[in-house]
């Protein structure tokens, strides 16, 4: 997990499955940040949740950032659940393309201040999503 200083902030994540009422493991999820509303996006890198459904990985946030993006690839983490468990669980509708999910990623946009922690839970099944930040120190 990322730690924040005076002149940076932090931040960290993890997933429930409210489907299953599990964390939702190797969801892959992408850091990016800004410094100002205008600027561009800055890629960071990204990491993967583990057997609790949290990155404790995320790259440190660059000095000046303002804005935060993280992007998770959930049309991949539910077709791999899908496949792994076709017989037991019923079947996933369709969307329109085909897919299995009806986001297939979902990407939380949020302002940051230096010197604050936040954590950002994502609440999640194949058709909704619900997220709820939490800042501290």
């Amino acid at each position: 997990m990322t730690t924040s200083s005076q002149t940076t902030a932090s931040v960290s994540t993890h997933i429930l499955d409210t489907s299953v009422g599990r964390p939702a493991e190797g969801v892959a999820v992408q850091l990016a940040a800004r410094a100002g509303g205008e600027a561009d996006w800055q890629a960071l890198g990204g990491s993967a949740t583990d057997a609790d459904g949290r990155c404790k990985d995320l790259p440190a946030l660059p000095e000046g950032t303002t804005h935060v993006r993280l992007d998770f690839d959930t049309e991949t983490y539910f077709a791999k659940k899908q496949a792994a468990a076709q017989q037991d669980a019923p079947a996933l509708r369709d969307s329109e393309n085909g897919r299995p999910v009806f986001f297939p990623e979902v990407t939380i946009t949020f302002a940051v201040v230096p010197g604050e922690h936040y954590h950002v839970p994502l609440l999640l099944n194949p058709f909704g999503y619900s997220v709820y930040p939490r800042a501290g120190r």
